[in-house]
């Protein structure tokens, strides 16, 4: 059994290849949480999803996001309708009361669905009305998404890594903003001065997560900021960590990142946009995977190989990178 912690697109990458090396019915993935919205009264999880369409055959591998061939007559009539009304666009907050109010899965990270910022394609959009009407009658998210996993045919187990609510939220010159609006709605931009995962004090691990941080544990080239920062925040996730063995993927080459912005939101937040720095930010793991590029000389056990992950062929291989570094430590 091995867990993998996923965020962003970097360790569905590295799934994605991976069946060969990691049984998938032996093989948990704990998703990241803290990127979560509630757009138009539907709450979407895209790192969830990600995996949830990786697995279940049908995510646009172009994007990394949504289904694939998927179609958006929705998400054009609500841009539509708001040019045709003179209504506002881009990220719209509800008010603070509304914040706090409703569903608590979904606290500090409600939005408008007018002219929707994120893109969400009309199937995509029926697994957030699933999700929401279930949590709505009463189903925890650890629930919702198990059914949601049976119905994809997924052979992984799929956890979120928390029933409660955590939003990663950037702090910026321009004011705090909810890590969707600052990444997809403002195209990483204004500078970050630091991040906080609200909600992050109070929220627990599910005895589920628990359970499967006790196996030997996979940390993927995620962005260690927004994608495992949330995660670390939870109660009980990072003493798990420091009690299991632990392998981390970095997702830089020394100092240049593989894609995203982990470099911008890394210096942000005072840590080394770097290997070094991730290793730092990492004090639980006990063996990393680099790339052979990088050159980054570590206090732990290293595993080199090419970790491009630009198809199958590249994530099986770094696979099994993986699983010799856990040989050094399991």
């Amino acid at each position: 059994m091995v867990t993998f912690l996923a965020g962003g697109t970097g360790t569905p990458k590295l799934l994605a290849g991976a069946d060969d090396v990691f049984d998938p019915g032996a093989t948990t993935v704990v998703a990241n949480t803290g990127d979560d919205v509630e757009l138009g009264g539907h709450l979407v999880c895209p790192d969830l999803d990600t995996v949830l369409f990786l697995d279940g055959g049908e995510l646009d591998r172009e994007t990394w996001w949504g289904i694939a061939d998927d179609t958006a007559e929705t998400h054009a009539e609500l841009h539509r309708l708001a040019e045709a009304a003179d209504l506002s666009t881009g990220p719209q907050y509800l008010s603070d009361d509304a914040q706090t109010s409703g569903r608590d899965i979904a606290r500090w990270r409600r939005f408008s669905g007018v002219a929707e910022f994120m893109h969400i394609g009309d199937r995509d959009r029926a697994v957030h009305v699933t999700r929401t009407s279930l949590l709505d009658a009463g189903y925890s998210l650890t629930d919702v998404t198990r059914t949601l996993a049976d119905a994809f045919g997924l052979d992984r187990t799929l956890l979120p890594m928390s029933d409660d609510p955590v939003a990663t939220i950037v702090h910026t010159p321009q004011g705090p903003m909810h890590f969707q609006e600052w990444w997809v709605g403002r195209n990483g931009d204004p500078a970050v001065d630091d991040v906080e995962f609200r909600g992050g004090e109070t929220a627990t691990a599910t005895d589920a997560v628990l359970t499967a941080l006790s196996d030997p544990v996979v940390v993927g080239p995620s962005n260690p900021v927004t994608s495992l920062g949330p995660m670390l925040a939870v109660e009980g996730i990072r003493d798990a960590l420091a009690e299991t063995p632990v392998v981390a993927v970095s997702p830089f080459v020394e100092d240049e990142v593989f894609s995203g912005p982990a470099a911008d939101l890394m210096e942000g937040v005072g840590r080394e946009a770097s290997t070094a720095g991730v290793a730092e930010s990492y004090p639980f793991a006990d063996a990393f995977v680099l790339d052979t590029e990088d050159g980054t000389d570590l206090d732990r056990p290293v595993v080199r190989t090419d970790t491009t992950l630009d198809g199958p062929g590249d994530a099986d291989r770094v696979a099994r990178a993986v699983t010799d570094a856990l040989s050094e430590v399991a």
